[in-house]
């Protein structure tokens, strides 16, 4: 199947609305034309986290305009498009059913032809955007809602060598800044709080360093946390700015921690021969102490670091367009019965880490 040129990408499964127009040249490299995001940090600010009601109104209202933001950015008129690619999962059910709808509705209107693309492929797949690496390459996805160490084979070919089974990294630092008192979203507030802090004055635990495997925890370096901090408050009679700090800088020494030791087993799962590469993406992978332990593991390796620039490393629908135009060759594209799925695992050979319901895998 032919991969198309110009392809109209939408991204709406958490709190940021996307479209963005990515053009694929002759040599299959991909060109981002436009990218257009609309945040709602200030829709959920009161509720210190997304509320998953707002966030799909919200989407619903923004779409249409996100979409005619990227057409324009990009010089493109709409019947130009050569094939419209959306989020169908996984994610918050409401908010991924907005993009479906959108999408299906500028498909029908158009003719054009229709991808659903995994949310998680579309990170996955970043580092071919943005920096053309080789398959395989070693990908640490770690963001508010996902964190998964994976070895990217093929544009539909991912295997899952291990990753969280509680808590992904992002929503711990949400839920650890909620406890500190620090704003959301909780990434860069811990992180800016944690410069004045003494990351060694709390005894924090290393969840799963014990174990062999590329498994993590989060959950229990949260809970601890809690109780260091309510410690604290019980000896001083309140949270002082220095006691934030510390558990602010002892709380993303530990994280960092065990991302770089993960990191390095993971690493043992390389294919024998191929060039080395480590790729990241996610909003965790902005914090700059995270970043430069996972630099410092691939020097150790001799491997290559590849980091999309933030505006691709976060929630975009750039992502979303590629991925579809990766995968294109490999598969069909979907007709209008495609369906919204909260719950969508990239591997779907190994067991779900985090069990099934009634809508499937969760992870």
């Amino acid at each position: 199947m032919p991969r198309p040129q110009l392809i109209l990408g939408l991204e709406s499964s958490c709190d940021d609305t996307a479209a963005a127009i990515v053009r694929i040249d002759e040599d299959g490299r991909g060109a981002v034309l436009s990218s257009v995001v609309a945040g709602q940090t200030a829709l959920h600010a009161d509720f210190g986290g997304v509320v998953p009601e707002i966030a799909a109104r919200a989407h619903a209202e923004k779409l249409d305009h996100c979409v005619e933001d990227a057409l324009a950015e990009a010089g493109i008129a709409l019947p130009q498009i050569d094939a419209i690619a959306v989020t169908a999962g996984p994610g918050l059910i409401g908010g991924v059913v907005s993009g479906v709808m959108c999408a299906k509705g500028l498909s029908a209107a158009t003719g054009k032809p229709l991808y659903g693309v995994n949310h998680l492929a579309g990170h996955a797949l970043t580092p071919r955007l943005t920096d053309d690496v080789p398959y395989p390459y070693l990908m640490l996805l770690v963001s508010g809602g996902h964190c998964q160490f994976l070895m990217v084979r093929g544009p539909n070919n991912f295997e899952r060598l291990g990753g969280t089974i509680d808590d992904a990294p992002g929503e711990a630092f949400d839920k650890v800044a909620r406890l500190l008192g620090l704003p959301q979203p909780g990434g860069p507030s811990i992180e800016a709080c944690a410069k004045t802090g003494d990351p060694e004055r709390f005894a924090l635990p290393r969840p799963l360093l014990d174990r062999d495997g590329c498994d993590m925890s989060f959950s229990g370096l949260k809970t601890a946390v809690l109780r260091a901090r309510d410690k604290a408050m019980a000896d001083a009679g309140g949270l002082t700015h220095r006691d934030q700090a510390d558990l602010a800088a002892g709380f993303q020494a530990a994280v960092v921690e065990v991302l770089a030791k993960k990191t390095r087993r993971a690493f043992a799962n390389y294919p024998q021969d191929a060039p080395l590469g480590l790729c990241v993406a996610g909003g965790v992978a902005a914090n700059q102490s995270i970043r430069a332990a996972l630099e410092a593991v691939a020097a150790e390796q001799s491997a290559r670091f590849i980091a999309p620039p933030l505006a691709l490393c976060t929630d975009n629908a750039a992502m979303i367009a590629f991925a579809a135009a990766e995968q294109a060759a490999e598969r069909g594209f979907d007709d209008l019965s495609l369906s919204a799925r909260p719950r969508w695992p990239l591997d779907t050979v190994r067991p779900s880490m985090l069990g099934s319901g009634k809508k499937g895998a969760k992870a």
